[in-house]
């Protein structure tokens, strides 16, 4: 069997673990606790109802979840308010972890979040869904909750798109398709048959995710994936259909700017398992053209490709969890 038949073999509908009554059995069974956490910046618009449907449906009508925390980056709308408002703990990124600075990134969410948190499972959704439902946790943790080999689960789905103004039925995950498939097609074609290796919506092990490095910026699920895929191997990763996901489109100019900094991960990661060796230092400014009043103008964006160390490394960390 070929690592991307084992992905396919792990592959789930999150209608197979609708029942969390049996989810919450094999919880208690295995005696884990499961934490959620949403990394936000300026998501007053969807992060209420999101916080709301989760905490009533998987925290008050059954025990799934044992806690919900936002990590902001530092909105400037009411995100923290309304968050706090709808029930979950509100944490600020800039305040965890003092001593080691902080930067701008979802990364850089994800990672400190591992310190706040308690779970032995932790799951991250983005903060611009929609269409949320009890589906996107339920259907995550499932897998881990049945099966102890696997370790990282991703979600899947169609992603609409609006297009003049009229939501179609399909066309988003363009970076994906246009440079994550190609790359992994390239590299490591056990890992081209995941669906939405980008998505924002995953969950993982502690004992796992603690021992990997976070890019700070929008590398991190890529380099999550190929950090798992020298470790613990593609057998440890499963992926779930969520169906359909309804969120925020971005613009070509800011994918454009979120191809670049997922290359230069990709960059790190080929260089630092031996599997390419680069003869140039490659940029750190994405340049993109648009068209303007005065013509064609050249727009120059940094994006510093920053790993932080995995979090079992940090001193604070491993006192707090007594390692």
């Amino acid at each position: 069997m070929t690592g991307a038949d084992r992905i396919l073999g792990n592959t789930f509908d999150s209608e197979e673990f609708r029942d969390t009554a049996k989810l919450v059995e094999a919880k208690q069974r295995q005696g884990v606790r499961i934490s959620l956490a949403f990394p936000t910046l300026n998501e007053e618009a969807t992060i209420g109802k999101e916080i709301l449907v989760l905490k009533t449906e998987l925290m008050d009508r059954v025990p799934l979840l044992d806690e919900i925390a936002v990590i902001d980056s530092g909105s400037t709308d009411r995100t923290r308010e309304v968050a706090s408002e709808f029930g979950a703990a509100v944490h600020s990124s800039r305040g965890i972890l003092k001593k080691h600075g902080s930067y701008r990134g979802k990364g850089e969410n994800l990672w400190k979040s591992l310190y706040v948190l308690s779970g032995d499972i932790i799951v991250w959704i983005d903060a611009d869904i929609s269409n949320i439902g009890p589906k996107f946790v339920y259907g995550l943790v499932g897998p881990l909750l049945r099966d102890p080999a696997i370790a990282y689960v991703k979600a899947f789905y169609e992603r609409p798109m609006s297009s003049e103004g009229k939501l179609v039925p399909t066309g988003g995950g363009r970076v994906t398709e246009i440079l994550v498939r190609p790359l992994f097609s390239q590299f490591y074609p056990e890992l081209a048959s995941l669906v939405q290796p980008l998505s924002g919506e995953y969950a993982g092990r502690r004992a796992l995710l603690e021992r990997l490095p976070f890019s700070v910026g929008y590398g991190v699920e890529l380099g999550h994936l190929i950090d798992i895929y020298h470790t613990t191997g593609v057998g440890s990763i499963a992926q779930v259909n969520m169906a359909s996901r309804v969120h925020r489109n971005q613009s070509v100019h800011a994918l454009g700017r979120m191809a670049f900094g997922i290359l230069s991960t990709f960059h790190q990661r080929l260089e630092k398992y031996g599997e390419v060796r680069l003869l140039k230092e490659t940029g750190r400014v994405h340049l993109s053209v648009s068209a303007g009043d005065r013509g064609h103008e050249v727009e120059r964006t940094e994006i510093p490709c920053i790993e932080r160390p995995p979090m079992i490394e940090i001193e604070e960390y491993r006192r707090k969890f007594r390692l």
